[in-house]
Parts: C-alpha cells; sequence; structure tokens
C-alpha cells in the first residue's frame, strides 16, 4: 500500500474492515470484507498509517491502538480483532 512494491502475498498483511464494521488483521486472506494490504515492513506500515491510505481504502478511521496492533502486526505473526466503534463508512 504504501510502497507499492510487487510482493509474494505471504509478505503482506491483510487488514479487513468485516461487514459488521469490525478491523482484523486477516493472516489467512480468506476473511470476507474491504480489505487492504500492507507490507510487513515496519517503515511501510508507519508511512501507510501516516500518510492515511488504509483510512482510505478501508473507508473508516483508524483508532491509536489499531495502528499500534498493526505496527506490531508487521513485525510478528498474529491475528487479532480490532474493534473501531462500529460501522462508521465514509467518515475521514
Amino acid at each position: 500500500m504504501a510502497c507499492r512494491t510487487a510482493r509474494p502475498k505471504r509478505d503482506l498483511v491483510r487488514v479487513v474492515r468485516t461487514p459488521t464494521g469490525e478491523l482484523r488483521l486477516d493472516e489467512t486472506g480468506r476473511l470476507a470484507g474491504r480489505g487492504a494490504y500492507v507490507c510487513r515492513d515496519a517503515a511501510c506500515a508507519r508511512t501507510a498509517l501516516d500518510r492515511g491510505g488504509l483510512q482510505r481504502a478501508l473507508l473508516t478511521p483508524l483508532t491509536d491502538d489499531i495502528k499500534a496492533l498493526l505496527e506490531g502486526a508487521t513485525n510478528s505473526t498474529m491475528t487479532t480483532t480490532m474493534t473501531n466503534g462500529g460501522d462508521t463508512r465514509g467518515e475521514e
């Protein structure tokens, strides 16, 4: 998303906004919902967060705790639920 470098899918972290409005890190790449891919490189994840690319791609604002979880996920493998307080589609 940030560096726009073509990489194998396994080198990326998928962030998904599920139909219920939850944000999740999707290590399997199979969760239903609107998704965006970010490099596992912490610098790329930071750039995507700073520029607002994830917010635009997922059509929802990201809270500080969600950003922190994503930065942590770039350095380790985990699947976790990140709640953003409901479906806020269209807000910026």
